[in-house]
């Protein structure tokens, strides 16, 4: 999501982007994910149902890759973790890379979760 100034921790994305204050554009992107569970992919990641989520099913780390087809700028990310519903599978640390592929990612952001969305 794009923003032109700082969103306070804890506001509704979808909200900000009814408002005008944000654009969701992950759909402008390709997805790929680590691993996955069958029916628990990039679907279920993206749909915008908090009953559905992405559930790796492999080694560490577990990673999602956003590709932009064209460079992007991405001012605000927004991660939904719920760890009262299942703590087992709830991330304890997030990191944030970019770069222009994936042999030259920097880190820029690492985060206990969930901090990651301001």
């Amino acid at each position: 999501m794009a923003t032109p100034s700082k969103t306070p921790p804890g506001a509704d994305p979808k909200q900000l982007e009814r408002t005008g204050t944000v654009r969701e554009i992950g759909s402008q992107a390709v997805w790929s994910l680590s691993s996955c569970k069958p029916g628990f992919g990039v679907d279920q990641l993206r749909d915008d149902n908090l009953e559905t989520y992405w559930q790796s099913d492999g080694s560490q780390p577990h990673l999602v890759n956003i590709q932009f087809r064209r460079r992007t700028t991405v001012k605000m990310l927004c991660i939904y973790a719920d760890y009262k519903s299942d703590e087992s599978y709830t991330p304890s640390k997030i990191s944030v890379r970019v770069g222009n592929n994936f042999h030259n990612l920097q880190e820029i952001r690492t985060d206990s979760c969930c901090g990651i969305c301001d």
